[in-house]
């Protein structure tokens, strides 16, 4: 099976130019995708491209990663409603900085390998070009009926906010980051998701205009879920790959929580494992769905990948502490667990409004546990919620220091996965 073989069964091909197959069948290929350092951390949004990099090297061609040092002062319009607010050079440069540590760790940049794999900021090209340059050099080659066809432009033209200057060109730049890869690194080909593919064409349609060379292309689709929600995001926002921002236990619980749905189409595309093992995972997942092998297989191989041997056995142990044995009592805990359990959302609450004995909807909006005491009470009657591993059904309940753990927390549990852990100060 051929690389292009390869991501399509995986479900990691959307839009391919004619001849790209080809082009990587006949001989190593440098291949280039680009990050957006809008911020310091990349999320899991990006471990499609950043896959697709790590399979592009296994396969024996050359990788480029490029981090959009000039292109990330200008902000790309395309999936974008309206204008993004634009970066200071020091946050710019903060962030470079972070998401090129992250990329190092799931490429090969050791520079003996004939295709080791490269880092690149397109400020270094874009630092010294003048407006006069850009509009001499770049702009008179695409016209401007061409530029305006792309969806991604149509769409902001008509809308009600429209689009600046600034956006328009942005095409223009990415495509000159294409042809300057091209000239400088004999880059043939770049990689994207599919609401790129307006950008990316553009790359291939100035290096024929303006070199006479021969490029190629392929995006990957832009991957929701199941149940129509963005794929990524959660109750607290982004599902991010530095374990500061997302502990390796909420990054574990996120993949471990995927759908049937999604864990069959996420299995193929996240994870490096054979078709003939995938296979067997999915006809096994048919049979005893509620062993929910494929999730389980899902979120040990992805995170293992990110976050390596430790951070996985840091997400199972935490994951242990708070779903093993369920049905002991919460002082089972030791004060050490609580204060250890990566990923529990935590809370302060105030010993002297403790004293008052609370009733327990009171309570949960108090902490910030719940945004209303209405959603408090409807969890509440439903029976979706206990403390300190017991139900509670009675809106009126007290919460007092008898439910103290260690004289100083009270376990909260929303649902069967949900934990938050209150101290009370």
């Amino acid at each position: 099976m051929n690389l292009i073989e390869e991501l399509r069964w995986r479900g990691m091909v959307q839009d391919i130019m004619p001849g790209t197959a080809e082009q990587l069948a006949k001989e190593m290929t440098t291949g280039y995708i680009g990050f957006d350092p809008t911020a310091d951390s990349l999320h899991i949004g990006s471990l499609v491209p950043i896959l697709l990099l790590v399979h592009l090297q296994k396969a024996g061609h050359k990788p480029i990663a490029l981090v959009g040092g000039a292109t990330g002062m200008v902000g790309d319009p395309s999936g974008k409603s309206e204008e993004r607010n634009l970066l200071s050079e020091e946050t710019l440069n903060h962030n470079l900085t972070c998401v090129r540590r992250q990329l190092e760790k799931y490429l090969n940049f050791n520079p003996s390998l004939p295709n080791a794999a490269e880092m690149a900021n397109n400020y270094d090209w874009f630092r010294e070009m003048t407006f006069l340059q850009f509009i001499r050099d770049i702009g008179k080659h695409i016209t401007v009926n061409y530029m305006s066809a792309k969806d991604s432009v149509r769409k902001r033209l008509d809308s009600e906010n429209g689009m600046s200057f600034t956006e328009f060109t942005y095409q223009l730049v990415q495509g000159y980051d294409f042809y300057w890869l091209h000239t400088h690194k004999a880059c043939k080909l770049q990689m994207g998701g599919s609401d790129q593919w307006g950008n990316i064409t553009t790359g291939t349609e100035l290096i024929r205009r303006k070199s006479g060379g021969e490029a190629f292309a392929f995006t990957c689709p832009l991957l929701t879920k199941s149940d129509g929600g963005k794929f990524g995001k959660t109750e607290k926002g982004n599902i991010w790959l530095d374990p500061e921002k997302t502990s390796y236990y909420e990054f574990y619980q996120f993949w471990l929580r995927a759908t049937d749905a999604d864990a069959e189409k996420w299995i193929k595309i996240f994870t490096f494992l054979p078709k003939e093992e995938i296979d067997t995972l999915l006809a096994s997942q048919a049979k005893d769905p509620a062993a929910r092998q494929v999730q389980k297989t899902l979120a040990l191989e992805i995170t293992r990948f990110v976050h390596g041997e430790t951070g996985l056995q840091t997400a199972l142990a935490d994951t242990e502490k708070i779903f093993a044995n369920q049905s002991a009592p919460a002082e089972a805990l030791s004060a050490a667990d609580l204060e250890s359990m990566e990923g529990i959302a935590r809370f302060d609450y105030a010993a002297a409004r403790l004293a008052e004995n609370p009733d327990i909807v009171s309570f949960l909006a108090e902490t910030g546990i719940f945004n209303s005491k209405g959603e408090a009470r409807k969890l509440v009657e439903g029976g979706g919620l206990s403390v300190n591993r017991k139900k509670v059904g009675d809106i009126k309940m007290a919460v007092d220091d008898s439910l103290l753990l260690h004289g100083k927390y009270i376990l909260v549990q929303r649902g069967k996965k949900n934990y938050y852990l209150v101290a009370i100060i």
